[in-house]
């Protein structure tokens, strides 16, 4: 397991994060997976003993009972290391106040989140979604008061657009206040919108990069294929995330995939998610699964190196739509591209020489 600095921070996080929706069974999530205890402590070892170092959750997740089930969990195993990323942003309540990013749901629910995961401070404490209502500078003043009162290390954003991001980051310098270190997007194969704006900030401001559902939520395991949805799937159950616009490109993508795993002897997930880890960008990726076995499979990525004509393969049949305003700049403006620039367009002037 290889370990990358988050961001403009000396904290080390593993390549891989243990990612946990699947613990607890409540409410929406049940249609993901409903992890007990037992079960639980079981797959957290696995993790660990593998080199994982971080294990995110969000209060959202079964209505707070992932964080539970991790913090009766780990209890004395926080000595050993073992960094913990959490969130909050989504109803926690049916009062007015019950959500958001507002200074009152911020700091009740951190304090909520502490009882919850038996700890005296998170490590990486992510607000789960933007929120248009509550002024950022609010936001901010709230989550650089929980550092300074010790209850958090660092902070960082997720599912934010390109502006909300800059505008945070803003308004955290103006007010001298702690600035993000991380975002947490959805980046795939099958989803590379985060190339045009989300990581090419990452880069140019410095922020480390955690990707959810890096597997597209198994569609990229190739387990699902253009004639078959595997029975008890959460795509079978009505999961809707992510949405694929694209249905033809989405198999012409797990058929590279698969083809390629075939030829190495490991799955398709493993591919798809070594593609990821290999990604400038990209500094971890959180895994989950409903069982032992998708775990270690899962795992084993870290240890996967594709080639240069493998990532060639998949690069290709992946490649994003050239969105305005790049394929303007790509013409008329390729002898002054900066390094984040490139991180977009690098490719596509390749293309061209």
């Amino acid at each position: 397991m290889d370990y990358r600095v988050l961001g403009r921070s000396g904290l080390k996080i593993s390549t891989i994060t243990m990612g946990t929706m699947t613990m607890g069974g409540k409410g929406w999530a049940s249609v993901v997976g409903s992890q007990g205890v037992g079960e639980a402590a079981r797959l957290i070892d696995i993790c660990l003993d593998a080199g994982v170092n971080l294990i995110d959750t969000a209060n959202a997740y079964s209505d707070g009972a992932s964080e539970d089930i991790i913090g009766e969990v780990l209890g004395g195993k926080r000595k050993n290391d073992v960094l913990i990323a959490t969130k909050a942003r989504f109803p926690m309540g049916d009062g007015p106040n019950n959500r958001g990013l507002s200074r009152y749901h911020l700091i009740r629910e951190c304090e909520a989140s502490l009882k919850r995961l038996r700890t005296d401070v998170i490590d990486l404490y992510q607000v789960h979604e933007w929120d248009g209502v509550t002024p950022l500078e609010e936001t901010m003043e709230a989550l650089d008061s929980l550092i300074r009162h010790g209850k958090v290390r660092y902070i960082g954003c997720s599912n934010f657009s390109g502006w909300h991001i800059m505008k945070a980051l803003g308004i955290a310098e103006a007010d001298h206040r702690q600035r993000f270190v991380s975002q947490q997007i959805h980046y795939t194969l099958e989803s590379r919108d985060a190339e045009y704006e989300l990581l090419p900030i990452s880069v140019d401001q410095g922020l480390g990069v955690l990707v959810w559902s890096p597997i597209a939520g198994g569609l990229l395991s190739g387990k699902h294929r253009r004639d078959h949805t595997p029975e008890g799937s959460r795509q079978a159950a009505g999961w809707t995330e992510p949405p694929i616009r694209d249905v033809d490109r989405l198999w012409r993508i797990v058929d590279v995939l698969v083809e390629i795993a075939e030829s190495r002897g490991v799955s398709a997930a493993q591919v798809a998610l070594a593609w990821l880890i290999g990604r400038k960008t990209v500094t971890s990726v959180i895994i989950g699964g409903r069982t032992e076995a998708q775990f270690r499979d899962n795992l084993a990525a870290a240890d996967l190196v594709l080639t240069d004509e493998e990532r060639a393969r998949l690069d290709t049949v992946s490649a994003p739509q050239l969105l305005y305003p790049y394929w303007h700049q790509m013409q008329t403006a390729p002898d002054r591209l900066g390094e984040a620039d490139l991180t977009l367009l690098a490719p596509f002037l390749q293309k061209q020489a």
